[in-house]
């Protein structure tokens, strides 16, 4: 019995954590698309994907190592990603930033409260230890993003509003399919 089927619970974790940096890895791409590398932020954009792209190889490996399968919904992830990503950039620079900032909110909640839960049975360090680390760099993009101006954006309450939600559903599905 490998230990993804012995802990389905850290398993659909691992899925859907993997699935989320995946889908941020798609974001910053579809966001530098659009701006380039001298576009305002392309630069901390650009340093964002990079630590992003690090939390995806850690994630496929720690999925690799304990047998976890993907979800079935990472070609919808890759293209959404992207088509949010090329979007936010479309609408300038501080949309691009209320973007990261609206979806590095939501998984600070959400990489909180899995972190809850396994410092509550004590039972994965492993998963425990990458968790509260990509949960600061999380909170350090959002931080940077609104920094940046996010709050600046056309319409910042209902496009951060928008994109949380998304980003709701989208770790609900991905924890299942």
């Amino acid at each position: 019995m490998t230990f993804a089927s012995s802990r389905p619970d850290r398993s659909q974790m691992i899925r859907v954590d993997q699935a989320g940096e995946f889908g941020a890895t798609r974001i910053y791409a579809g966001q530098l698309a659009v701006m380039g590398n001298r576009g305002p932020h392309s630069g901390e954009i650009a340093a964002m994907a990079e630590q992003e792209r690090g939390h995806r190889e850690k994630f496929d490996a720690l999925m690799a190592k304990r047998g976890v399968r993907p979800t079935a919904l990472q070609p919808f992830w890759s293209a959404a990603g992207y088509a949010l990503g090329a979007a936010t950039a479309l609408m300038g620079p501080e949309a691009a930033m209320a973007c990261t900032a609206a979806v590095e909110e939501e998984i600070d909640r959400h990489y909180s409260e899995q972190l809850d839960e396994l410092e509550a049975s004590g039972d994965d360090p492993e998963l425990a230890g990458m968790i509260a680390e990509f949960r600061e760099d999380e909170r350090a993009h959002r931080d940077a993003a609104l920094a940046a101006g996010a709050e600046r954006a056309p319409g910042y309450p209902l496009l951060s509003s928008a994109i949380r939600l998304g980003c709701r559903v989208a770790i609900g599905l991905s924890k299942r399919i």
